[in-house]
């Protein structure tokens, strides 16, 4: 769903949800790839398990990705989507859910304060290895 602004092209919000789905597509990267958004993301996972985070991203979680932080698989997922075998492959028992907006998204002071913030959260992408040269 959209909520469109004034300004064509944009969106005060838009909101996603992401259920039990077939991934098909052949010579694709399966889990959701790296990128950086100009909006600003918060996504929350309600059950199961999401496909871009092995461990650490708990049913009742939810991370905040403000514009332009980059963002992806972990080191896990990211191994294990490019070993498998390109087949159709059933996501099931799983549902997540995403916001995004261009407004600012700002923590209250209670997140902020909660003693089960995941302070770690950033070396789930410390495992990652290089695979292009730069020249």
């Amino acid at each position: 769903m959209t909520s469109p602004s004034v300004m064509a092209g944009t969106a005060n919000v838009d909101f996603a949800i992401f259920p039990p789905r077939w991934l098909v597509a052949e010579h694709t990267f399966r889990p959701p790839w790296f990128h950086r958004n100009m909006m600003n993301e918060f996504m929350g996972l309600v059950f199961g398990e999401y496909d871009a985070k092995a461990e650490g991203f708990l049913p009742g979680g939810a991370s905040l990705h403000n514009c332009m932080s980059g963002h992806g698989p972990d080191a896990e997922s990211w191994e294990k989507a490019t070993k498998a075998e390109l087949k159709p492959v059933k996501l099931d028992n799983t549902l997540a859910f995403m916001f995004e907006t261009g407004l600012p998204v700002r923590p209250t002071k209670f997140a902020l304060e909660t003693k089960i913030l995941q302070h770690e959260y950033f070396e789930c992408w410390q495992g990652l290895k290089k695979h292009f040269k730069v020249s």
